[in-house]
């Protein structure tokens, strides 16, 4: 019989083992033949610990193309925003990146060269930054066409299959894997450096000769990284549409090709941490309309959940700042949406990940998923869990939990777009229970704060929407 229901009702029906797991029931309670399964939640135990900088950003290589429009960095607001995603790794990302070269420069006693000023001497003045901001629209438009015509400056090195690409010339994984661990041995006889992180080799998802490329490069250069790094894109962003940003089968492709690197680089270096070293929504600069809106907010929350539960350490935003429609923030320097759901992230999910598992009968329908964490411990008692949710259904889901979790003060963090419906999902605005965020000067964040629910309150997931719920007295063995 065919389930008819206008909404779907998602029941956490909360047990409490003798292994202290909990037991979630899912059931649709309009439909008499719906979903009735039960999925396990085990909170005596951590499953995987990421790194306390598992949300980091790249920035954009393009925005050194010139070197005036790096002072953008420098803008209070920039900073502002910058400030609240700490701690984080920071990575020059993207096509141009691959033809930067580093130069290091550190004056020496008695050199006549003046210190550089520190990032807090540093203040661009307003009408510096409105006119770097106007510049840096019309040379967006000089990059573009340069990279249609393939026009890269100082060609020095790469990742290796985009470099053979753009540049024409093939470096095969093992003599990639060679050189990685000369550098090591360079680095290991500089003062300045010997201490220094070594990450590599940023191939891009195993497809292909790639996948050659990182078994090539394991085999000679494992040992010379601290953490291997690859990249990660769900779609094209020049052929993508909306239905794949909400797509269950597109959000579960993250599973197929990390499961493949964490393979084959536990296989050459068992414990060696990987980490997606560049990833977002749609590859090629993003997808216009959809990358920067608040569709895309789907993508990046799962991919965050997934990445930590299949054991990545660590995963770098294309892009912080820079071209392209991927960024976080935009080319005005205002937050868009991806950018209050990070900040949101790393304000209430701490680094500890807790087992989720659904029986197939509920795996069938992903529309509802769900994310299990330790709850940030700088902002939360011992025994506090966030649960991440996002609902990519039209309909209203519902999340009812026993008196185990629910006797205690659940915070409710719901973001949504500023307009209701299927429209509001190309929104670059979002709300947060209800109040649409916004600076409130270029110094100042608004409060993010939570809805506090009373005891035994269903937990609401409106339609398109994304959530936080820190249950604070969950008492999670895991999590103490």
């Amino acid at each position: 019989m065919k389930c008819v229901s206008v909404s779907v009702s998602v029941l956490l029906w909360v047990l409490w083992s003798q292994t202290h797991g909990v037991h979630i029931r899912l059931q649709n309670q309009n439909c008499s033949d719906g979903v009735d399964a039960a999925v396990l939640a085990d909170l005596s135990a951590v499953i995987h610990r990421v790194d306390r900088r598992f949300l980091s950003v790249t920035i954009d290589a393009s925005l050194a193309s010139e070197e005036k429009f790096m002072y953008l960095l420098s803008s209070p607001k920039i900073r502002t925003l910058a400030g609240a995603l700490s701690p984080a790794f920071v990575r020059f990302g993207g096509t141009r990146q691959d033809f930067m070269v580093f130069v290091p420069r550190r004056p020496g006693p008695g050199s006549g060269e003046a210190a550089e000023p520190s990032c807090a001497e540093l203040d661009l003045p307003s009408w510096l930054e409105e006119k770097l901001k106007a510049d840096w629209t019309q040379q967006k438009l000089i990059l573009l066409r340069e990279d249609l015509q393939r026009k890269y400056r100082r060609v020095k090195f790469t990742e290796p299959n985009s470099y053979e690409k753009k540049a024409g010339i093939r470096v095969d994984g093992y003599q990639l894997g060679q050189d990685f661990t000369r550098l090591r041995e360079m680095m290991s006889e500089s003062k300045l450096y010997r201490d220094a992180g070594l990450f590599g080799p940023d191939v891009g998802q195993p497809r292909d000769h790639r996948v050659d490329i990182l078994e090539g490069f394991l085999q000679t250069g494992s040992g010379a990284v601290d953490a291997c790094t690859w990249h990660h894109y769900y779609v094209n962003g020049r052929d993508t549409s909306l239905e794949d940003f909400l797509d269950p089968e597109v959000l579960d492709t993250l599973a197929l090709k990390t499961g493949e690197v964490l393979q084959k680089v536990q296989l050459a270096s068992p414990g060696k941490p990987v980490w997606l070293g560049e990833t977002s929504s749609a590859y090629g600069g993003g997808a216009v309309g959809l990358s920067d809106t608040f569709v895309a907010g789907f993508m990046w929350l799962d991919k965050l959940g997934l990445a930590a539960r299949l054991g990545l350490d660590v995963v770098m935003r294309q892009v912080f700042i820079g071209s392209g429609s991927y960024h976080l923030v935009d080319d005005n320097l205002d937050p868009l949406p991806d950018y209050w759901l990070s900040v949101l992230y790393k304000r209430l999910v701490g680094p500890e990940v807790l087992k989720v598992e659904a029986s197939p009968s509920v795996a069938r329908s992903k529309r509802v998923r769900l994310y299990l964490h330790c709850a940030n411990r700088n902002r939360y008692g011992s025994g506090a869990v966030t649960l991440m949710a996002m609902n990519l259904s039209k309909k209203p889901a519902r999340i009812s939990i026993h008196a185990l979790v629910s006797s205690g003060t659940v915070e409710a963090f719901v973001l949504e777009s500023e307009q209701p419906g299927e429209d509001g999902l190309y929104s670059r605005s979002v709300r947060l229970n209800g109040v649409v965020l916004k600076m409130l000067d270029d110094k100042t964040l608004p409060d993010l704060n939570g809805l506090r629910l009373p005891p035994s309150e269903h937990l609401q997931l409106p339609a398109y929407s994304l959530a936080f719920f820190v249950l604070t007295d969950a008492r999670a063995a895991g999590c103490e």
